[in-house]
């Protein structure tokens, strides 16, 4: 008798397990991109992050502003775990208190961070994962010599045959505070700038989007143009014998940051994501994909995918950031002038 009701309840005990629901298991939701950068962060990051913990990571596509817009909304109960960003706005979700700050000490990776990839933690901010360097992007085939400053746009050499960006585009945006700079100018002080492109009108092509610059380096004879070192590797892709040029008088960039989302309850989880962001083998894999410029020393590349990056001590040492605060505040008057300029 005590066999058979011992019998019983293991029959019992069983169909109870079989009948309970499984496990969920633990998730985050983030923010990419889109197209083919998302591609690449599920293949680099995502898929290899949900494989190793296993847990499901919710991708939403939203560009930065949008990004940070959606926090805004959300502060009371925002709905994302981790916050990528390319535009600065790390700075001012931090200032507002969207972001929650991170340790060094919570990131296995940081030890291995060039300085200014997590000079931003002090602050509250996330920090950088990859960097898209802005510098001269030239026709090696057609243009009588290798620019080496950003001054060499107004050397005569490249006359009629120089490509400039409208200020709408985020990398269009970064080269011509870098003309503005090379002329004595800063972001409140645009007037160097603005004359020195004006001189360069009338031997120059403005475009507006990216499929528009391929256009001029392919069939309008453009030899020079400041544009992203991601995108030089994108025209050599295209069959383009494009090559890029760090300036002499500095690099800036495009800092890709990644941002733990304040008031939710899988920080940790969160923040080991991150930490997967910043190691060496997906900042590697990110240079190799898309020619994103590593934050981690530890990173290896080999010697012809280092020279399409901003790669080692010496290189990272040209690398210089605008405050991002300073141009989202002049932006709307830095494009209306621009405008103004180019209908002359």
């Amino acid at each position: 008798m005590l066999a058979r009701v011992s019998q019983i309840t293991a029959t019992l005990l069983l169909a109870g397990v079989l009948a309970a629901p499984a496990l969920a298991k633990d998730k985050l939701v983030i923010n990419s991109y889109g197209g083919a950068y998302e591609q690449i962060h599920r293949k680099l990051v995502i898929e290899p992050f949900m494989k190793q913990y296993d847990v499901d990571v919710q991708v939403i596509t939203a560009y930065s502003a949008d990004a940070l817009a959606q926090l805004r909304a959300q502060k009371a109960s925002p709905q994302f775990d981790v916050i990528h960003f390319s535009g600065g706005q790390e700075i001012v979700a931090a200032r507002d208190g969207l972001i929650s700050p991170i340790k060094a000490s919570e990131l296995s990776n940081a030890k291995d961070l060039y300085p200014f990839a997590v000079e931003g933690l002090s602050r509250g901010e996330g920090p950088v994962h990859a960097v898209a360097a802005i510098g001269l992007l030239y026709n090696k085939d057609k243009a009588p010599k290798k620019p080496a400053l950003w001054a060499d746009l107004w050397d005569p050499a490249y006359k009629d045959h120089v490509v400039l960006t409208d200020l709408s585009n985020s990398y269009g945006l970064l080269g011509f505070l870098m003309l503005n700079k090379v002329k004595g100018g800063d972001i409140k002080n645009p007037e160097p700038g603005f004359t020195a492109v004006k001189a360069l009108l009338d031997s120059a092509v403005v475009v507006s989007t990216s499929p528009e610059l391929q256009q001029n380096f392919a069939q309008n004879d453009a030899w020079v143009a400041p544009y992203a070192q991601d995108y030089a590797y994108t025209l050599r892709k295209a069959g383009l014998p494009i090559e890029f040029v760090q300036g002499q008088e500095g690099t800036p960039g495009v800092y890709l940051t990644a941002n733990l989302v304040a008031n939710r309850p899988n920080q940790d989880l969160a923040k080991k994501f991150i930490d997967f962001s910043l190691s060496p083998a997906v900042q590697a894999g990110w240079a190799n994909e898309l020619r994103y410029s590593p934050t981690n020393k530890a990173a290896k590349l080999d010697d012809a995918l280092a020279k399409e990056v901003i790669y080692g001590e010496q290189a990272v040492a040209g690398l210089m950031r605008f405050d991002p605060v300073e141009v989202d505040a002049a932006r709307a008057s830095l494009v209306e002038r621009w405008k103004k300029l180019i209908a002359r």
